[in-house]
């Protein structure tokens, strides 16, 4: 399933100067394989890499970048269930999630393909006035040069697909940086890689030490920052990245609105795929319940029903729903936060208990304001509930959040629906489903501590390149 090392790739070609990072099963704590990690010397030489195969990746016609990603999508596509099993071990991610990110990554690997023919530009009109008579322009886009990607451990393949895909469909090159406790995927997509006809000094994935990992965020060489992870992180990153343009994919703590007048079932059934799928480990997984007080009692009763079902075990079984949390420190944590606030008062209605890195599906009421249950990104299998009675007032709480990346509204009334439209500081409001849901070419991301910038495929593009005007003179034409 693993092999025992995997090199890391420099300009398009695996080296292995060491095998010192071990990744571990994160299911069992034992070491699952050993991966070469870049120094700062060898960053330096993928960025240089990257820096002269600008011209290349730029000069790559869109028919060709497209090839390279119809390539890579289908050669995943042939890998799925090694890529899956490759998730479930080294990300704790149960089996069926698995797959199911690996079909995800396909997908956006097929949409950045179609993509790579669709950037285009436009016809600008400037005789404005009699000065600017005979003065036509003309724009388009090009590509933004190298860019810097850094991505999570929660979707180590997807959330990869979602910045390198992009990147080449814009024709530019790339250094990428894994996250150090879930590189293994990354790295397979450099084997597919680096069977295409994408310029090999274009692309470099480089497991590495964060603390030396400085280049990838001051280096002038780099045009672009693409970084998915905590809000702490990611904005310390952007006051450093100067003269570079950032897009950032961070944190919240995605809220559900459930109206008086929803289909119980369905939106329990839904509420509870979007708390504990993963183990609660996606900065869209639901975190905080607002349910109507006139259905407030029978509504809570269904979750605390839904959640005791779920099973929890060894990632690769088939009936898994819960695996662990990416380490035991993190389980910790999730414990400490919600035993916090059963101090200061709030009821644990199911769950609350943890072994090693598992963590319990775990519902709670009557947690103040100010816990970090409530107001922090919990990143685990923990979801707060309360009643209210005005619809208006509880998109007033939802807003009361420094988060804003996503949002659930389950509604039968249409004003109810575009009043959550209007309203709701997020990025994005989904009606009748939970905040987590995603498709791949949707535009994706948020406001305020969330980010800054869209994901998606299409949007992605347009950060990873630049308006270029034409200005022509037609002085001198004279008609035949």
């Amino acid at each position: 399933m693993l092999r025992d090392v995997y090199p890391c790739y420099l300009a398009g070609r695996p080296v292995s100067p060491n095998h010192d990072l071990v990744v571990t099963n994160k299911y069992t704590g034992e070491p699952a394989a050993r991966v070469a990690r870049a120094d700062a010397a060898t960053i330096d030489r993928a960025i240089a890499a990257a820096a002269q195969a600008a011209g290349p990746c730029r000069r790559l016609p869109s028919h060709a970048r497209a090839a390279v990603l119809s390539q890579v999508a289908d050669r995943l596509a042939e890998r799925s269930e090694e890529s899956a099993r490759v998730l479930a071990v080294e990300a704790g991610k149960p089996i069926r999630d698995a797959r199911g990110e690996v079909g995800r990554a396909v997908d956006t690997f097929r949409i950045a393909a179609e993509e790579a023919t669709r950037i285009g530009g436009a016809y600008v009109p400037l005789d404005i006035s009699p000065r600017a008579e005979g003065y036509r322009g003309i724009w388009r886009r090009v590509p933004v040069g190298p860019c810097s990607l850094i991505a999570p451990f929660n979707f180590p393949l997807n959330l990869v697909a979602h910045k390198i895909g992009p990147a080449i469909a814009a024709g530019c090159p790339w250094v990428l940086k894994p996250a150090s406790a879930t590189p293994i995927s990354a790295l397979m997509l450099g084997e597919i890689l680096a069977e295409t006809e994408w310029p090999k000094e274009g692309f470099s994935i480089l497991p590495c030490r964060r603390d030396g990992a400085d280049a990838f965020t001051t280096d002038d060489r780099l045009k672009l920052l693409s970084f998915t992870g905590s809000a702490e992180v990611g904005w310390a990153l952007k006051a450093r990245a100067v003269k570079k343009h950032v897009v950032l994919e961070l944190g919240g703590n995605a809220a559900c609105i459930v109206d008086r007048d929803v289909d119980q079932d369905y939106a329990v059934q839904r509420i509870v795929l979007g708390a504990f799928y993963q183990s609660g480990q996606s900065c869209i997984s639901v975190q905080r319940v607002l349910i109507h007080a006139d259905i407030y009692e029978p509504f809570k009763q269904k979750l605390i029903a839904a959640a005791r079902k779920l099973k929890s075990g060894d990632p690769l079984r088939e009936d898994t729903f819960l695996g662990p949390l990416i380490t035991e420190d993190d389980a910790r944590r999730v414990e400490s936060w919600v035993q916090q606030a059963v101090n200061r008062g709030a009821q644990i209605l199911c769950g609350g208990r943890r072994d090693g890195p598992f963590y319990e599906a775990t519902f709670v009421e009557g947690v103040p304001d100010d816990e970090p249950l409530s107001c922090h990104e919990v990143f685990g299998p923990v979801a707060t509930v309360e009643p209210f009675t005005s619809f208006e007032a509880a998109c007033r709480r939802v807003n009361r959040s420094v988060y804003g990346l996503q949002a659930g509204v389950f509604t039968r009334n249409l004003h109810s629906a575009f009043y959550a439209f209007d309203e709701l500081e997020v990025g994005g409001v989904v009606v009748n489903d939970v905040p987590s849901f995603r498709v791949d070419s949707m535009p994706y991301g948020g406001v305020k501590d969330s980010g800054l910038g869209r994901e998606g495929v299409r949007f992605a593009v347009e950060h990873m390149t630049e308006l270029r005007l034409m200005v022509l003179n037609r002085v001198g034409e004279t008609p035949e």
